[in-house]
C-alpha cells in the first residue's frame, strides 16, 4: 500500500468514518432498539455524523500536526469511553447514562460484581477506532504534515455539519413529533438524535432542572393540587382503618417478577410459600400490579412507596434530589405516633440512603452495622435473606410499638449467585446462566419470607402487624429475552415485555379473614395511599399520584416511568397501542387519551421534584404556605 498518496486530511477522515461506523454497529449489536421502518433505520445510520463532523472538525483550527493528532486521538478515546460506558450501563440497567448517574460514584464499589459480570473480552471492539487512529498517526506520512485550511473552507465544513444536524432533527420530528419536549424515553432520544447528541441534550436538561428549582415560587402547585384533588379515590369504609394501630412491615422483594408466582420450573414450584399466600384468607394478592421504577431501580421503588410520586427520568432521585422537602409516608406515620425505620443489611451510603432517609424523616436506619455478618451468612451484596429475616425480627422486638418498618431483601439480586446449601431447586436449563440462576435465588427469597412469618409468630409480633410485600423491579432484563421465550413458550413482543413488568404485591392482615385475589390494574404508586388508609390515616390533603387499591373509584390505569402504560383493555408499548385481550395492534386512537394522561402524570411528578415544590405546601391544610420558602 502506498501511504504517501493518502489525502492530506486522512486522519480527520479516518476519525470521522471509523467512529461513525463503529457507533452504528454498536447501535445494531449492543442496544435493543426497535427499528420499525426504513426511515428509522436511515435516522439511526446518520444520527452520529453531524456531531462527529463538528467535534473532530475542530482539529482544523490547530496550527501544528502534533497538536491536531493529539486532539483527534484524545477526542476519539473520550467518545469511545462514553459509548462503552453506555453499553455497560445498558447491559445492567437496560438504559443509557444520565449526568446524575455519573455522580453516583459511591455506589461503584458495591456494583462491582454486577459490572464485572457485564464485561467481556470482546469489548475491545469499542476501541478499534482509537487503535486505528494511533496506527494511522504512526504510519501515514500525511499525519505528520500540517495544512492551512482557509476560513471559507472551514465555514463550508461547519455549515455542512449544521445542515446535517437539522436534517437529522427534521426526519426525527417527522417520525416522533415533539421529540425533545415530550419524550420520557431515553431510547427514543438515542434512536433519533444519537448517543453523543443525547448526552449534550441531557446536560441541557440537567441545567434546566437546576434553574427550575432556583426559580420556583410554588405557584405551579395550584395546577398540580387541583389535578390531584380532582382525581382522588373515595375510601372504602369497610377497609379504612381495619389495621389501625397495628405495626406495619413492608418488604421489598428484590428483582421479583410476578411470572414466578403460582408457576413451576421443570416441575418444581418456584415460590411455594408466596403461592400459599395467594389462597390465604388473610391475604390480598394483586395479580395485575406493576413496578414503576426508572434508573434508580430499588431506590426508585422506595421513593415511590414513601411518596406516591415517580422517580426522575434522569437518574436515581435518591441522588438527584436528596435535599428536597418531602411529605413521605414515614413523616405521616411519625405524626400518628409510629416509630419509623428501615432494615437493610448494606452500607448506609449506598444509593445515598442515609441522606434520603433523613429527608423522609425516617427515625432509624438499621444498616449493615446493625447486623452480625460473616463470610458464611453473606453473599453478593450483603446478608443472605434468611439470616437477615431472623436478625430483623430480633431488632423489631426492641422497637417501640406501633412501628412502621421497611425491609429490603438482597439475595435475589443480579447476577443471581448463591451458595450450594441455599439452592432449594435445580437451576433452569437454558443457555443463559443469568436466567438459570434466577429461579434458584428467587426460590431462596421465598423460603426467607416463610422464615419471617414463622419468626414473627414465635416472637409475638405477628398478630398485631400488617405485612405488605412488593416486587421492586424486574429481575430479568430484555437482554435475556431468548431464554425467557424458552421458559414462557412464546415470543416476547413489546406487549409481552410490558406485561413482564408485573411484580407481586401482597397485603397480609392476620386474623382479618377478608383476603382475596384482586385483579385491578395497579402499581407501586398506589401503595402509599392504600397502606395509610388501612391504618385509618386521612390523606385527602396529601399530594400523591396513586390511589387506594380498595376504593371502588380506583381506576385500572398504570403509567410506567418511560411513558408506557397499561389499562384494563390496552397496553401502550414501543409507541404502539395493543389490545390486551387479543394481543393484536389496536387503533392508535384507542390509546391517545391515555397517552396524554400518562404524560400529564409524569410531568406533574417531575414538576414537584425538579422544582422542590413541596417546600411551598402545607400538608396539614392542603394549601400553599403563606410566605415563600427558600429551602427545607
Amino acid at each position: 500500500m502506498n501511504f504517501k498518496k493518502a489525502p492530506k486530511h486522512s486522519i480527520l477522515a479516518i476519525a470521522i468514518i471509523a467512529t461513525w461506523i463503529k457507533t452504528y454497529i454498536t447501535y445494531q449489536t449492543s442496544f435493543d432498539m426497535k427499528i420499525e421502518n426504513t426511515m428509522q433505520q436511515l435516522i439511526l445510520f446518520i444520527n452520529p455524523l453531524s456531531f462527529l463532523l463538528f467535534i473532530f472538525g475542530l482539529s482544523l483550527f490547530f496550527k501544528t500536526a502534533k497538536a491536531r493528532n493529539r486532539y483527534i486521538i484524545i477526542t476519539s478515546s473520550i467518545l469511545a469511553i462514553v459509548l462503552y460506558a453506555n453499553v455497560a450501563v445498558y447491559r445492567f440497567f437496560d438504559d443509557f447514562i444520565t449526568l446524575p448517574m455519573l455522580f453516583q460514584t459511591n455506589n461503584f464499589g458495591d456494583l462491582g460484581n454486577s459490572a464485572l459480570s457485564s464485561m467481556y473480552f470482546t469489548d475491545v471492539f469499542y476501541f478499534t477506532d482509537v487503535i486505528l487512529l494511533i496506527l494511522a498517526v504512526k504510519f501515514l506520512p500525511a499525519a505528520k504534515e500540517i495544512f492551512t485550511v482557509k476560513p471559507k473552507m472551514r465555514r463550508t465544513y461547519f455549515v455542512l455539519s449544521c445542515a446535517l444536524l437539522f436534517l437529522n432533527l427534521g426526519l426525527a420530528e417527522t417520525e416522533r413529533p415533539q421529540l425533545l419536549t415530550r419524550s420520557f424515553d431515553r431510547e427514543i432520544l438515542v434512536k433519533n438524535i444519537g448517543t453523543y447528541n443525547y448526552h449534550l441534550y441531557d446536560i441541557y436538561i440537567q441545567s434546566k432542572s437546576h434553574a427550575q428549582r432556583a426559580l420556583a415560587d410554588g405557584s405551579e402547585l395550584t395546577e398540580v393540587t387541583n389535578y390531584v384533588k380532582s382525581n382522588q379515590a373515595k375510601v372504602d369504609d369497610k377497609m379504612f382503618g381495619i389495621g389501625k394501630e397495628r405495626n406495619v412491615i413492608i418488604i421489598s422483594l428484590e428483582s421479583t417478577q410476578n411470572f414466578v408466582i403460582n408457576n413451576k420450573m421443570n416441575g418444581q414450584e418456584i415460590t411455594p410459600f408466596l403461592n400459599s399466600l395467594t389462597k390465604d384468607k388473610d391475604t390480598f394478592y394483586f395479580d395485575n400490579f406493576y413496578h414503576q421504577t426508572g434508573l434508580g431501580k430499588t431506590s426508585d421503588a422506595e421513593f415511590i412507596v414513601e411518596n406516591s410520586l415517580f422517580g426522575t427520568g434522569r437518574g436515581a432521585v435518591f441522588f438527584t434530589n436528596s435535599g428536597n422537602t418531602f411529605n413521605s409516608m414515614s413523616e405521616r406515620l411519625n405524626r400518628e405516633g409510629y416509630y419509623t425505620s428501615v432494615l437493610h443489611s448494606n452500607n448506609k451510603s449506598f444509593w445515598n440512603r442515609d441522606m434520603m432517609y433523613h429527608a423522609f424523616d425516617i427515625k432509624k436506619f438499621y444498616d449493615i452495622d446493625s447486623f452480625e455478618t460473616t463470610e458464611e451468612n453473606s453473599v453478593n451484596w450483603g446478608l443472605k435473606d434468611i439470616p437477615f429475616m431472623e436478625q430483623s425480627v430480633d431488632i423489631m422486638k426492641t422497637m417501640p410499638q406501633p412501628f412502621y418498618t421497611r425491609m429490603l431483601t438482597l439475595t435475589n439480586h443480579y447476577p443471581f449467585t448463591s451458595d450450594e446449601e441455599d439452592q432449594f431447586i435445580e437451576p433452569y436449563t437454558s443457555g443463559d446462566g443469568t436466567v438459570n440462576r434466577y429461579f434458584q435465588t428467587v426460590r431462596y427469597t421465598d423460603e426467607a419470607i416463610k422464615v419471617l412469618f414463622d419468626d414473627l409468630k414465635a416472637k409475638g409480633l405477628y398478630d398485631n402487624s400488617i405485612i405488605v410485600m412488593y416486587g421492586d423491579h424486574y429481575g430479568i432484563s430484555e437482554n435475556h429475552n431468548k431464554a425467557m421465550e424458552q421458559y414462557l413458550g412464546k415470543e416476547i413482543t413489546p406487549l409481552e415485555s410490558a406485561q413482564l413488568q408485573q411484580v407481586p404485591f401482597f397485603v397480609h392482615i392476620p386474623n382479618s379473614g377478608v383476603g382475596k385475589v384482586m385483579h385491578e390494574v395497579s402499581g407501586q404508586m398506589d401503595i402509599r395511599p392504600t397502606v395509610l388508609h388501612l391504618l385509618g390515616v386521612d390523606t385527602s390533603n396529601d399530594l400523591q399520584l396513586g390511589a387506594d387499591l380498595f376504593s371502588k373509584d380506583h381506576e385500572d390505569f398504570v403509567t410506567f416511568r418511560d411513558g408506557r402504560f397499561v389499562t384494563d383493555k390496552f397496553v401502550y408499548a414501543g409507541e404502539v397501542c395493543y389490545n390486551k385481550e387479543t394481543g393484536e395492534k389496536a387503533e392508535p386512537s384507542e390509546c391517545e387519551p391515555f397517552i396524554e394522561r400518562a404524560n400529564t402524570k409524569l410531568d406533574y411528578s417531575d414538576r414537584i421534584i425538579n422544582g422542590d415544590l413541596l417546600r411551598f405546601y402545607d400538608e396539614n391544610t392542603g394549601n400553599l404556605k403563606s410566605s415563600k420558602a427558600d429551602g427545607k
